[in-house]
């Protein structure tokens, strides 16, 4: 498997427009989950009167996995392609899995955008590609869905397409890069092989866009750098913190910290999909132990660095945010929750520093009173509680946030400066 490069590819878009049917279709089509399964998924499926959704029952049924936590791995689901094998980080569409979206999304490369065609553009496939920018996907691939619905009409093919490539200009998406493909997760039309029925189309398939994608190239001359996503005891071994390495490598025998906890030791083992290994890099999800370091000691939002460089933590921090939706105006004092890697915390909008033109990055106004939905603005924010971040123009996976209040995601944002405590 390691023979090829790896992606983390999310799929995101409108919580109805296919994207688990479309998952289960991908894992299908590269023979990731047996034909015998599906069909078991089928019958259970039919007997509760959801026919067709035995595509979708291949991602729910992880879910269930996940709740039960039978395995360490942060179940996610992995298939091949002839270029890549990929790892599908499943971003659920409801709005309160925004948050989960965020952590998910800020682990992928890249993403497939899932919109359906008798649909189009719906204020969810506005946040998700929104925050996709916000948190460095590079590149798009966006699966027009649901053509069997609107009879593989071109016309409506080609609406949906502009309708995506406007929102896509609207963030300064480059859609130059991005790829179109009219799908049916449910026919399986265009996924893995051309379909006679959008004879119209001369684009590559899904799995061949997916194929066509640049390689990721890992950032491994930056520290150690391991936002912990939970802490479990397991018999034999202690506790096991898990999490993915997002910059930086891990050996047995290294030094580390967790930050803002501020406790360390030595690692003793690592662990990948319940193997032992002796080195872990950028894009692993790892298990591993630390001498010294109890379950009470460390938990989730920590980040693991090398002892002698270790995580950032952040008194105050300036950041550059654009605000989505908010239904008045933000003023200094306000205190949402900023959800970065792993960690929630409350913090407060100490100073509105500039406000920024949205379009052109420069600056409109300095010290403006207020920022409200569409503005973009430097800020100046200080924690409620210790937290462990680092610049966006030196880690960028630790340097990206969203701010969520009243179950919605605000504003999203990325970290120019740390003032450290």
């Amino acid at each position: 498997m390691a023979d090829k490069p790896h992606q983390n590819l999310a799929v995101i878009g409108h919580v109805d427009h296919g994207k688990s049917t479309m998952v289960g279709r991908l894992l299908f089509e590269t023979g990731s989950v047996p034909e015998h399964v599906i069909e078991q998924y089928r019958e259970e499926a039919e007997e509760k009167g959801k026919g067709g959704f035995e595509f979708a029952y291949v991602m729910d049924n992880l879910a269930e996995e996940r709740e039960r936590g039978v395995t360490i791995d942060i179940a996610h689901q992995e298939f091949d392609t002839d270029e890549y094998y990929f790892t599908i980080v499943d971003c659920p569409g409801h709005r309160d899995f925004v948050k989960n979206m965020i952590t998910g999304a800020s682990q992928a490369d890249n993403a497939v955008l899932v919109v359906a065609a008798d649909d189009g553009v719906q204020p969810q496939t506005q946040e998700h590609v929104f925050l996709a920018r916000t948190l460095g996907i590079d590149e798009l691939i966006i699966a027009v869905n649901k053509m069997d619905l609107v009879d593989y009409d071109e016309s409506r093919y080609k609406e949906t397409v502009e309708e995506v490539t406007k929102l896509l200009k609207q963030v300064r998406f480059n859609t130059d890069d991005a790829s179109f493909v009219p799908t049916s997760a449910f026919e399986g039309d265009n996924v893995s092989e051309k379909s006679e029925n959008t004879s119209w189309y001369d684009g590559p398939t899904l799995l061949q866009a997916l194929n066509n994608l640049p390689e990721p190239q890992p950032p491994t001359d930056a520290p150690l750098r391991l936002p912990i996503q939970d802490v479990y005891t397991i018999s034999g071994i202690g506790t096991v913190p898990v999490g993915r390495i997002e910059t930086g490598t891990m050996s047995p025998g290294d030094n580390v910290s967790f930050q803002p906890s501020d406790v360390g030791g030595e690692v003793k083992t690592i662990e990948m999909h319940h193997e032992e290994v002796d080195h872990a890099g950028p894009g692993d999800n790892v298990g591993f132990n630390v001498r010294g370091v109890g379950k009470d000691d460390i938990r989730r939002g920590d980040v693991c660095g090398p002892a002698d460089d270790p995580p950032k933590v952040a008194e105050t921090f300036q950041a550059q945010i654009v605000v989505m939706q908010h239904p008045s105006v933000i003023t200094a004092g306000y205190t949402p929750v900023f959800h970065a890697h792993t960690a929630q915390v409350a913090c407060t909008i100490e100073s509105i520093d500039k406000k920024l033109d949205p379009a052109s990055g420069e600056v409109a106004e300095e010290n403006p009173d207020f920022i409200q939905s569409g503005d973009a603005a430097v800020v100046t924010v200080r924690p409620q509680k210790p937290i462990s971040l680092e610049p966006s123009s030196e880690i960028p996976e630790l340097g990206s946030f969203a701010v969520r209040d009243m179950g919605q995601t605000i504003a999203a944002g990325k970290v120019l400066s740390v003032n450290e405590r």
